[in-house]
Order: structure tokens, then sequence, then C-alpha cells
């Protein structure tokens, strides 16, 4: 028998056909970012299909030949912060369907080819199988418009190998199917050419030497002294990234990560509901998203502007934020 859904106005669509439940995000103009009505939908269906014995796998897949999901709609988040501050909702739904995939009852499929990040992201890592192709873009790219890598990225990312996830977190490189499957966030290739090679597994010594330090301070410092050898054009290109970011929120993600990876999967997101509150208050994540996405001028101004102006206590202030 065969089930046809459709939510949120047409922008997510499911079908179950022999025994899978196909779940198809519906926003392709938009990379099929996730509004509150998309999660809605999905948290609802997958409490249904948990008990429901059509359905045996799930399967996750984007609309499209750009993306599987780049992110949540931040000019939604803005423009609805902006309006009564209430984005609270969109985030505790969020969260809450990226932690059923990671605990389904039911095997969950999701086919990442194209561009994932953000939203994108949470709903994949949370997969038992993670499948990219020719076009996976995958990227935990936060830092780089004020805020801090959430969508279950306290639990995930500190967990890769060595300080891999520091590094995908502070600076927010952008992962083919290689390095996708290298850093251990993707399982299986499945593109129609041969993979082609990636570039982490040479790099993590370098990687590990820089990001293995204590504070971001540290790690600009160690960037910084490097003046030859063979990840020298490497290493620029990173601090130049770093040198563009919200000079207080790779102090969060830092800080984030390190207490992530003593924390369980639930406490994480919990974790992040109130590093997202207190991303909104500090202001920069709004400021990112103006110069970034809607103004598009590209000259965001943090607050502060340097590093060494970052005070500790503000940086403590996210984690006693409550949701």
């Amino acid at each position: 028998m065969e089930e046809r859904l459709s939510a949120s106005g047409g922008e997510v669509l499911a079908e179950i056909r022999s025994g899978v439940a196909t779940v198809t995000l519906n926003r392709p103009r938009a990379l099929n970012a996730l509004t509150l009505g998309m999660v809605e939908a999905l948290r609802e269906w997958l409490d249904a299909w948990a008990t429901d014995p059509r359905v045996r796998i799930v399967f996750l897949r984007g609309a499209g030949d750009k993306a599987f999901c780049a992110g949540g709609d931040i000019r939604w988040l803005h423009d609805t912060w902006k309006a009564d501050g209430d984005v609270g909702r969109f985030f505790k739904v969020e969260y809450d369907v990226d932690h059923r995939i990671h605990t389904y009852n039911k095997p969950v499929v999701a086919l990442l080819d194209g561009v994932v990040m953000g939203g994108g992201m949470g709903l994949a890592q949370g997969a038992r199988l993670r499948l990219v192709g020719d076009k996976t873009r995958m990227a935990m790219p936060e830092t780089g418009i004020g805020c801090v890598p959430d969508v279950g990225g306290s639990y995930f990312l500190s967990r890769l190998e060595g300080v891999l996830g520091r590094y995908l977190a502070l600076v927010g490189p952008t992962l083919g199917p290689a390095d996708a499957i290298y850093s251990g966030l993707a399982d299986q290739y499945i593109g129609s050419t041969p993979m082609p090679p990636g570039e982490l597994e040479a790099l993590m010594p370098a990687i590990d030497a820089h990001f293995g330090k204590p504070t971001v301070d540290a790690i600009v410092a160690s960037l910084e002294a490097q003046r030859s050898g063979p990840r020298l054009e490497w290493a620029r290109a990173t601090l130049d990234a770093m040198s563009r970011r919200s000079p207080t929120m790779p102090n969060v993600t830092l800080e984030q990560l390190d207490r992530g990876a003593g924390l369980g999967l639930r406490e994480c997101f919990e974790m992040e509901r109130g590093l997202m509150r207190a991303a909104f208050e500090h202001g920069d994540y709004l400021e990112g998203i103006r110069a970034l996405i809607i103004d598009k001028d590209k000259q965001p101004q943090w607050k502060p502007k340097l590093l060494d102006e970052v005070d500790p206590a503000s940086v403590a202030r996210f984690f006693s934020t409550r949701p």
C-alpha cells in the first residue's frame, strides 16, 4: 500500500512504499533550508512511523540537485527574533527531530548529495547510513556567521579523531565526499564517477599540532608561528578564515566542544538550546546574518572586534543562559 504525505505547504513531502518512508525536503530554491513547519512535520511523522508496521526504513533526501539541506532558514530566524524574540520553538522542535534520528528504533538512511550544512548536518549525523555523492559539500560554517555549531555538533564534532572537530567547527572548511567519509561524518560514496581524493588525511598532523592548543588565542599564535614548510599556505588560509570570524564565537565554540566531549547526546542538545538563545542575545549572530545574508555587504561589525578584547565572563554567560 502506498501513501503520500505533504506538510508545511508542500515544503516537506513523504511517500510510504514497500516498507520505505521516503522524506523529501522540498525547498530547492532555498537549498532545502528548514522552516518551523518542516521540522514540526518531521517530528510528527517520525513519531507515527516508530510504531507503524508499514515502515521499516526511513530515507531522507533533498529536492533538486544542489542540496540535501543548507541548514535552518536563518533569514526567517533573524526576522522572527527582531519581531518578537520567539525563536525557541524552532530550536526545540529541530533538536527533538535530530535526537529522534540519533535514537530511532528503525534504520534511517540519508542521501547527502549536494550542500549539507548546519541543520542539514543535524538531520544527517544521527542517520544509521550516510551516503555521499559527486556533489556533496559538507560543512559546519556557523562561526563564520557569528554563531556556534549546534544541531548536536557538541556531540558529534567532539567525538571525531584527534582535534579534527575543533578544526571543522572553528574554521568551517567545506568537505567533499572523500573527506566527509575520512572524518567519520559520512559512511559510503555512491557517486556516478570515481570519488575524487580528499586532503584531510594529509592535513591531520598540522591540524593536530595547531588545533590541539588549549585556547583560541594559542591556536592563532601557533598558526602565525608557522613561517615555512609544506603546510604554510594552508596555515595562512586558515588564519585568514579565522580572522573573519566573530572573536567571541570561536571562544564559545571551543568551550562548547570541550564540554560536549563529556556530555551525553540529550545533554548536548540541552546545552545548545541555551547557547542559541545566548547567541541571539549577544548580537553577533544577528549581525552576521545581516552582513552576509540580508545586506550582503560582507562587513560584519563584531562586538568586540578583536580576539584579545573578548571577556571570559561574556563567554561564560553563554553557558548559563536558559533556553
